[in-house]
C-alpha cells in the first residue's frame, strides 16, 4: 500500500538553521536559584512603635519599613540585590554591564 507522507528521515535539512544556544546558561540560572532559595521572608510580620514594621530574611537580616518605603518595597529591593550580586558573581568575562565591573563592591 502507499504512504500518503514520505518515510521520517533521522537528519535536519541541509538549509535547517544551527541550534540556538541555551537562553539562560546553567551557571547563572542556578546563581539566580541560590538567590532566589537564600533570601525568603522567615516568621511573622512584627509590629513596633510608630507604625513600625519588619520581617525576618533567611539570610538574617531584618527587613523593616521606613519613613518613605514599605516593608513590601524593602523585600522586593532585597531579593532584586540579591539577584544581582548573585549573578555579578558568575557573569561572563566581557559581558556589558550596566554597572561596571570593579565599580560594584560586592558582599561576600
Amino acid at each position: 500500500m502507499d504512504q500518503p507522507f514520505p518515510a521520517p528521515v533521522d537528519e535536519a535539512p541541509v538549509d535547517a538553521p544551527p541550534t540556538a544556544p541555551d537562553p539562560v546558561s546553567a551557571t547563572m540560572h542556578r546563581a539566580k536559584a541560590h538567590a532566589r532559595a537564600s533570601h525568603v521572608t522567615v516568621g511573622q510580620v512584627r509590629h513596633g512603635h510608630g507604625g513600625a514594621v519588619e520581617i525576618d530574611c533567611s539570610c538574617g537580616m531584618v527587613l523593616t519599613n521606613g519613613p518613605d518605603w514599605s516593608l513590601d518595597e524593602h523585600i522586593r529591593l532585597h531579593r532584586a540585590e540579591a539577584r544581582y550580586v548573585a549573578l555579578s558573581r558568575v557573569a561572563p568575562a566581557g559581558m556589558p554591564r550596566l554597572v561596571p565591573v570593579g565599580t560594584d563592591r560586592l558582599p561576600r
